[in-house]
């Protein structure tokens, strides 16, 4: 009877085993979607903030260039009237007439570069600029009939009258008043996308760590329904329990390396045809690839293969270093054993990531410095964080975090220590474990 009831308990328990891990995997899976979509629609921002910054750089040049040209052209003009008038050789009307013919293109490509939909300023501006123009090629024009017909006195008096000299100071003023505005223009399409490609490297940074998070739950889900069946059946099903476990971390696996590569699809295909963005898409697709890297990297190796240390902290940073983020890494040849991969690598990136959020790399200019060493069956690494100011204190926990914890249990599997402590300029952490023990 006893043997009956235990049995019974044992497939109640079983049975819940089954139901249970379903939903914690669809909640895990929907995070990261939903973190992947996030940085996605961030992508998408930034790349249409740099192209509205290139359209807004060839207008800015474009209408500046037609500016310049009407006031030379003007010039230009003024300075064949004046020879004319001077010696009355129409000689000197070249100038003059060339100076008008580009002054009329220059006015026509300035109206079409503008467009009709103008601000109330810059319409003002556009139309101050062809009445001023206007009115200086009207009185040179006047000035030259008049020496044409010569009647000298009458064309000297209009010369000297300030009617030439009041539509070309004018003219000047608001051409300067039409280049600021388009400057400021230009300032501020360049400030915005300079914003929202700031927000890429954070945005990465915290997709990683969803996805991390995901695979430790996942992880640590896996393990207590391996547990449940143990308690539940014989040899036969815990067996079978801990090859499902297997199967859904490998699927967990699976359908994050599928979204890395269905949202590195998705950026470039939104730049396909646009010569412009490819730059911008490529740097984007870098950081993704080198992401996809470093996750691969955390998943380890077999116990009867090695992993090179230099390989793990260079991919383990890879997501996140660029020319702002400085970073020293020294040491020579260390081997690791296959198994040291997953909890080193966890640590490696919750290092990192702080580092990102909070430590060195929280401002332009602090310094990453990683050194490693050996000594006989043993591994020491040393990380130090040199911020750019002065590094904030920390703050006292009141109870021990995810992150705290997760180095605990990564600790005690490469069989050594893990110590933390904060300088004056960051935070270190000091490592030393063995090479071949820790906990299988």
């Amino acid at each position: 009877m006893n043997r009956e009831n235990e049995s019974r308990d044992g497939a109640q328990r079983l049975h819940w085993w089954q139901r249970a891990p379903r939903i914690p995997t669809l909640a895990l899976f929907v995070v990261v979607a939903l973190a992947l979509l996030g940085t996605f629609a961030l992508i998408l921002a930034t790349v249409e903030a740099e192209r509205s910054q290139r359209q807004q750089a060839a207008r800015t040049s474009a209408i500046l260039e037609s500016l310049d040209q009407i006031v030379r052209a003007t010039m230009s003009g003024e300075t064949g009237q004046r020879g004319y008038f001077i010696t009355s050789d129409t000689r000197y009307l070249a100038p003059y007439r060339e100076g008008r013919e580009r002054y009329s293109q220059e006015m026509t490509r300035l109206r079409q570069q503008m467009g009709d939909d103008l601000p109330v300023d810059q319409a003002d501006l556009l139309a101050e600029i062809a009445r001023l123009g206007d009115a200086k090629w009207a009185e040179m024009t006047g000035v030259i009939e008049l020496v044409g017909q010569r009647r000298i006195p009458d064309a000297h008096a209009r010369v000297l009258s300030d009617e030439g000299q009041l539509a070309m100071t004018g003219l000047r003023r608001a051409v300067a008043k039409l280049e600021d505005i388009e400057r400021v223009r230009l300032a501020q399409a360049v400030q915005n996308a300079s914003a929202a490609e700031a927000r890429i490297l954070p945005s990465l940074a915290a997709l990683f760590v969803v996805i991390v998070c995901a695979l430790a739950l996942g992880l640590w889900q896996a393990i207590r329904s391996a547990e449940a069946e143990a308690l539940a059946a014989n040899a036969a099903v815990i067996a079978e329990a801990r090859d499902r476990a297997d199967i859904l971390a490998k699927e967990l696996n699976h359908r994050v390396k599928n979204l890395f590569a269905v949202i590195l699809a998705i950026v470039k295909m939104s730049a396909r045809g646009d010569q412009a963005a490819a730059p911008a898409v490529d740097r984007i697709a870098k950081r993704i690839h080198a992401l996809v890297t470093a996750h691969e990297v955390t998943q380890g190796s077999g116990k009867d293969q090695t992993v090179d240390f230099a390989d793990l902290i260079g991919k383990a940073i890879a997501p996140y270093r660029s020319s702002s983020e400085r970073c020293e890494l020294d040491g020579g040849e260390l081997v690791l054993p296959g198994k040291h991969a997953v909890p080193l690598g966890l640590v490696l990136h919750e290092l990192v990531t702080n580092a990102v959020k909070y430590g060195a790399w929280a401002q332009p200019g602090g310094l990453l410095r990683v050194t490693w060493s050996r000594e006989g069956d043993r591994a020491q690494v040393l990380w130090e964080e040199i911020a750019a100011g002065e590094a904030a204190a920390p703050a006292e926990a009141g109870r021990e975090g995810f992150g705290s914890a997760l180095i605990r249990s990564s600790e005690r599997q490469l069989g050594g220590t893990i110590t933390r402590r904060f300088g004056e300029r960051g935070i270190v952490v000091e490592m030393d474990f063995v090479l071949e023990g820790g906990e299988s």
